[in-house]
């Protein structure tokens, strides 16, 4: 537990760049970054492009054209609120895709903003374009899922409590850190507890700092505790539910898991995939190196506590996903990626500055030029990584999309239209396409009993899926399996039809 001092003043060289937030250039670079990573968006991920499993069950709470879906215990309702504009006015999944793409877009631009102060304008805006040119990043920016809006909150929060010993923890300060900790917490409550705990340490003798912060974490998961005590008896309850279904918290090595999971995999549970790509994880392997780097260089400059209290921070965020749970998803170090970036950008602009050095001694071969070269060339083979697995993954996430499309289509042929219910494989994303509601009978989503689907069989058409040439489900209908479509990823699709509802309306064809 420490207080956060002024940043000591930096020896005096002569320079001919601005002090920190000196020039509006940086904010200009960092908005014209954010304009290309929206393109890149619209280009590769956006067109053609549905929504995958988790968010058919974020989006469907605020509107679309299908029931609510099962909102289970570790989920929370942030990303509901935050499309919930569009999705009660339209459908279109294009249209909420360039609603967020923009959105993220401007969010970037302002988590950044907050540390226009501590950080020099080249450090800035080379901190924003490695956060933003990540794969992750360009995937989830127009993406209906929490964690990159939890990434840009914890940039900010912790950039606002940087700044207060600048000049005090003033209403802006004291504000800004509030609201971006409510934020995180709104989205994944478990990622706003650990943004919060190093930053309430190091506030913890600042005590407006430490009740803005307090404030704004009761704030965030304010929902989540009010949906704990209606439906769960309690927080403590909900809590031991989401640790069921995520496997729990202990010791569990996931280094490893999320190495492999970068060269395009956005699960990998269990993740026991060959590692076919290993050169999409080089930066990943030097990311450790160059943020410690940058922390010293940045302490050298005078600027360390700001940089450290980042580096810190990042590491919080990152312990859970990495030696905690038992599974991997790129996306959830995106908060930790983003913290990071400002070291790593301190690291990059000093090895910009030594490669313009003057060759040194006559005679040497590698010149100016050559280092300039050699790090634009490495700089750009990164960004041709992080773009060609961009590529990969959209086209896999569109795939999977066109399969769910498939088997929804073959369902209404078979006369199962809205309402409808249906239950078994994949049922929550396909019940979404179909315009169904999505009930299970078991696992994660548990939401009904097998008599309690029969009975509802008997007024609504209601079907439960089977992939891969699985064995009938025992509550399934004991009717013949009808064959729906073929998928790429789980193979044939069929489905177990209750007989028609004795009432007019939408049954069982008998094509």
């Amino acid at each position: 537990m420490y207080e956060l001092r002024a940043p000591s003043p930096a020896p005096v060289r002569a320079s001919t760049e601005p002090a920190p937030g000196s020039s509006p250039r940086p904010l200009r670079r960092l908005a014209a970054v954010a304009a290309v990573c929206v393109a890149v968006q619209l280009a590769f991920v956006v067109p053609g492009s549905g929504l995958g499993w988790d968010e058919t069950v974020y989006v469907s709470q605020a509107g679309g054209d299908a029931p609510a879906a099962f909102f289970s215990a570790p989920r929370a309702r942030g990303i509901s609120y935050l499309v919930a504009p569009v999705a009660a006015l339209s459908a279109s999944t294009t249209v909420l895709r360039i609603y967020l793409a923009v959105l993220s877009a401007a969010a970037l631009v302002g988590a950044f903003r907050v540390w226009r102060t501590l950080v020099p304008g080249r450090v800035l805006v080379c901190a924003g374009a490695l956060f933003a040119t990540l794969w992750p990043t360009l995937f989830y920016g127009s993406m209906a899922m929490p964690n990159l809006w939890c990434a840009l909150g914890a940039l900010a929060a912790t950039g606002w409590v940087a700044r207060a010993p600048l000049r005090g923890a003033g209403r802006a300060e004291l504000l800004g850190a509030g609201a971006a900790v409510a934020v995180v917490v709104l989205m994944r409550p478990a990622d706003g507890a650990w943004l919060a705990l190093p930053l309430l340490l190091v506030t913890a003798v600042r005590p407006r700092m430490f009740a803005a912060l307090a404030i704004g974490l009761l704030a965030g998961a304010a929902p989540w505790i009010v949906e704990a005590f209606a439906h769960y008896g309690g927080p403590l309850t909900r809590l031991h539910r989401a640790s069921e279904i995520q496997g729990g918290l202990g010791w569990n090595l996931a280094v490893d898991d999320q190495a492999k999971a970068l060269e395009g995999r956005t699960l990998c549970r269990p993740c026991t995939i060959a590692w076919q790509r290993p050169g999409t994880t080089v930066w990943w392997a030097l990311l450790p190196f160059l943020a410690v780097g940058g922390a010293m260089v940045a302490r050298r400059a005078g600027r360390g506590t700001a940089i450290l209290l980042a580096t810190g921070t990042a590491v919080s965020l990152a312990v859970p996903y990495l030696f905690l749970i038992e599974y991997a998803a790129p996306r959830f170090l995106l908060p930790a990626y983003a913290l990071l970036s400002l070291p790593v950008a301190e690291c990059l602009a000093r090895l910009y500055a030594w490669a313009r050095r003057p060759a040194g001694r006559p005679g040497r071969t590698v010149t100016r030029q050559w280092r300039v070269v050699v790090l634009a060339a490495v700089l750009s083979a990164h960004l041709a990584v992080q773009l060609q697995v961009t590529s990969r993954v959209s086209a896999s996430s569109k795939s999977t999309t066109a399969d769910f499309e498939a088997v929804a289509a073959a369902l209404h042929r078979e006369g199962i239209r809205p309402p409808c219910v249906i239950s078994g494989d994949q049922a929550v994303p396909i019940a979404y396409y179909a315009g169904c509601a999505s009930r299970q009978t078991a696992g994660h989503d548990g939401s009904i009993t097998p008599a309690g689907l029969r009975e509802s069989a008997r007024r609504i058409p209601t079907a439960v899926l089977v992939s891969g040439g699985g064995r009938r489900p025992a509550y399934a209908p004991s009717g013949p399996p009808v064959f729906l479509a073929e998928t790429r990823d789980a193979g044939p699709y069929t489905g177990y039809l209750f007989p028609p509802p004795d009432r007019p309306g939408p049954g069982r064809s008998d094509s």
